[in-house]
């Protein structure tokens, strides 16, 4: 099982990098059980049409790896700050949509959603477009679409669990008080890979959704885009991806964005006696100062069944390659067959629709 990450600081590899992964997935070619994927961890800046840019490159090279499906970072097209949500939020598509010069112009799709459908179709991938905020109805969601490879609408996840914390001597955000919360349990299909589910970051947290998921509507694959932070990254985030594979005998894969340091004007002590004596100045820090650096702890991972993490990176900007065999699920629920070891006499999982797991 082939588990690399390539940085961009080692770019002047690429050549060989290419020539192993051609050869790689030339021999993995010859079991159909085999699925190479690739995470995408790129840092994202304050200029939007940067980060698409930055994004199409990546998903170019998720394509020269010989992957099939590829995954985004948690808002990537704009900063990670309450105050950024509503600034960079996009008018998204709908499951079923389809990529059509007259749809993205009457329907005012955004640059975002446009682009991930463009690439799709060119690349012919499955994307998981990690998250834009989206605008709808006078709200704003932490919105996650799904792209097949026709360029279509496959998935589209709106943030469940709100990000809101207060961990003393660390972070405090709260998402809330700018995003609404989506209600739906999301997953999609994909030839070879099976059944897939999708969270967006803080949703990890939640054994109850991953276990519908699994349990319910049977995913084989949980996708979570992420941004965890230096203070609960460290401590939770692989932790948690592990914990989610061995609750659901599931591969789960993970994308965050790479981490970035701040701008130089949030370092600055300058810059409030600068801007006191030059209007212009003034301006363009407040500008600078409206959106709060985030430091995301990066580390994008893919964790097996058996809770082996089988490919992971720093946080530097990197493609994480993995090949996921998929037969190892079907081994893994067997094998250990809690599913069907459920005392339903004590307790039962039950969907907010009313399903209920039949195992």
């Amino acid at each position: 099982m082939l588990s690399t990450s390539t940085n961009d600081e080692n770019n002047e590899d690429n050549d060989d990098r290419d020539s192993n992964s051609s050869s790689s997935s030339s021999k993995t070619n010859n079991h159909n059980r085999i699925r190479r994927v690739a995470l995408l961890q790129f840092e994202v800046t304050r200029d939007k049409s940067k980060n698409l840019q930055t994004a199409r490159e990546y998903i170019t090279r998720a394509r020269e790896s010989g992957a099939s499906l590829c995954v985004l970072p948690e808002i990537w097209n704009g900063p990670y700050a309450t105050s950024a949500f509503g600034d960079y939020a996009e008018i998204l598509p709908q499951v079923g949509d389809v990529l059509a010069e007259e749809d993205a112009t009457i329907k005012k799709w955004g640059p975002s959603p446009v682009m991930l459908m463009e690439m799709a179709k060119e690349t012919g991938l499955y994307i998981v477009g990690g998250s834009v905020p989206e605008s709808c109805s006078g709200r704003i969601y932490n919105t996650c679409l799904v792209v097949g490879p026709s360029g279509d609408i496959v998935g589209k996840h709106r943030k469940v669990h709100l990000f809101d914390v207060d961990v003393p001597g660390g972070i405090r955000f709260k998402e809330s008080e700018t995003l609404s919360a989506g209600d739906g349990v999301t997953f999609f299909d994909v030839e070879g890979l099976g059944r897939i589910g999708v969270g967006i970051c803080y949703d990890i947290r939640f054994p109850e959704y991953a276990l519908l998921l699994t349990q319910i509507h049977k995913c084989q694959i949980l996708i979570y885009p992420g941004a965890f932070n230096l203070t609960t990254g460290p401590a939770h985030w692989e932790l948690l991806q592990r914990a989610r594979a061995v609750d659901g005998q599931c591969y789960v894969l993970t994308a965050s964005p790479a981490r970035s340091a701040p701008p130089p004007s949030e370092n600055d002590d300058d810059d409030d006696d600068n801007a006191a004596n030059n209007d212009d100045g003034s301006e363009s820090i407040q500008k600078k100062k409206k959106y709060p650096h985030y430091s995301a702890w990066g580390h994008s991972t893919a964790v097996s069944p058996w809770g082996e993490v089988i490919a992971t990176c720093d946080e530097k900007p990197a493609v994480v390659i993995a090949d996921l065999d998929m037969e190892k699920v079907e081994e893994m629920r067997m094998a250990i067959p809690t599913m069907a070891q459920k005392r339903k006499d004590l307790y039962d999982l039950v969907d907010g629709r009313g399903s209920k797991s039949n195992e």
